[in-house]
């Protein structure tokens, strides 16, 4: 059968994590369709269509669904169930609000934040803030999954030609109501699709120190994260925040400054690529998976670096 993706998009661009989310998809099956769920989303189809191994394109264009609303967007999902074997969701706070109100209404068992594919039945995750993996086998005929998209690699946004369906949305459940969104604007890449992430901890002491981890951010083309640590404390927004109740990161070079690395944070950023840690105390946690550590301190180290860059 084949496999259905729910795509994350904000109306106007698909987010990376699709595309990541797709390349789980293509380990389970070659007929991969994607839903595409949102109010005047035409472009973000059209974006769709052309995603490598994408064989079609479901619209749902309907005003209620415009601000993905779980309530409204997870009845989308399950009229189109029975033709799949598999629906799949970016483990973001997109498809974790969505896919699990849809795994209700189908009396399925959904499986979070799949990190790895044995097989069509069998997934593994991590447990234990990432500390273990466990081996999951289901044995539902439609199985709901959500994917923690920094395990598998995302397929070419270009080089696909789907065809593209219309379907209908059965509108607003009134059952929520969309109130306001505040949105941080910065010209810095998105944390978790950022090739470099420069991340700050409690060790930087407040919010006007932070402009030093900011500073350095910009030099390198950086996204900026933080510890939860830094976050309680006031430092930055909370949408800064790296761990296991934060955001899962994987980016080529993580930079963590002034972070102790609390088990909570490391199951956030374990999986990047190179790992630098800049701390005074050398007995830091964080040195444990850094691949290159600088016993400093920071407000001595950081500047010298923007100097030398």
């Amino acid at each position: 059968m084949s496999i259905l993706v729910l795509a994350e998009h904000d109306n106007s661009e698909l987010k990376a994590a699709t595309l990541n989310t797709i390349g789980a998809a293509k380990q389970l099956g070659d007929d991969i369709h994607v839903l595409v769920a949102g109010s005047n989303c035409g472009a973000v189809a059209d974006a769709a269509a052309k995603v490598a191994g994408v064989t079609k394109v479901l619209k749902a264009d309907d005003a209620a669904l415009e601000h993905g609303l779980a309530e409204n967007v997870a009845p989308v999902i399950v009229d189109l169930a029975e033709a799949y074997s598999h629906i799949l969701a970016p483990a973001t706070t997109y498809g974790k609000n969505i896919l699990p109100r849809a795994a209700a209404f189908l009396d399925t068992q959904q499986i979070s934040d799949i990190s790895a594919i044995v097989d069509a039945d069998t997934f593994e995750r991590p447990v234990y803030a990432g500390n273990a993996i466990a081996t999951v086998k289901s044995s539902d005929s439609i199985k709901l999954m959500t994917v923690r998209g920094t395990t598998f690699d995302p397929v070419d946004a270009e080089g696909g030609s789907a065809s593209i369906e219309d379907i209908s949305a059965q509108g607003d459940s009134g059952l929520s109501t969309f109130n306001n969104v505040e949105l941080s604007k910065s010209d810095r890449p998105e944390l978790t699709a950022a090739k470099i992430v420069i991340s700050g901890g409690r060790g930087v002491g407040s919010a006007e120190n932070f402009q030093i981890i900011e500073k350095l951010a910009d030099k390198l083309g950086a996204a900026v994260g933080a510890s939860r640590a830094a976050v309680d404390a006031g430092y930055v927004p909370n949408d800064y925040q790296v761990g296991q109740t934060g955001k899962v990161v994987a980016p080529d070079l993580y930079m963590a400054i002034g972070i102790s690395g609390a088990i909570q944070h490391l199951a956030g950023m374990k999986d990047s690529k190179t790992i630098v840690a800049i701390n005074k105390d050398e007995d830091a946690p964080i040195f444990q998976v850094a691949d290159y550590g600088l016993v400093a301190d920071l407000f001595d180290a950081v500047p010298e670096l923007n100097e030398k860059l």
